[in-house]
């Protein structure tokens, strides 16, 4: 009965982070610190329920100072071929730099076009 209601509360709380962070988009044009703050309550809320947040959101934290990115406002993001093909998220506020690789997709295009 007790992991059945754990269950459910997690369920609940990645549900809730969720939300919480599709609304830190859609606010932030308008009222940059709601938008930060969605942000801050949604990696709150993950850290105290041990839920994870999604993979496709996780990327928007930096690993340093831990706050929520936005592309081109406090985050620069490139792209870079030389070597293994990567990502580069570069947050301005601490200047943490952090390279996520992509050649996977990048194989699956090659072989598509071929």
């Amino acid at each position: 009965m007790r992991r059945k209601v754990r269950e459910r509360e997690k369920d609940l709380a990645r549900q809730r982070i969720v939300r919480l962070l599709r609304l830190a988009d859609e606010v932030y044009s308008k009222e940059p610190e709601l938008g930060l703050r969605y942000g801050e309550l949604a990696r709150r809320l993950a850290l105290r329920t041990r839920v994870r947040i999604p993979k496709e959101w996780k990327w928007r934290y930096c690993k340093r100072c831990g706050s929520f990115l936005y592309p081109g406002i406090n985050a620069d993001v490139r792209i870079r071929d030389r070597r293994l093909p990567h990502l580069v998220i570069r947050c301005r506020l601490c200047g943490e730099v952090r390279r996520i690789p992509y050649l996977r997709e990048k194989r699956v295009k090659r072989v598509a076009s071929h």
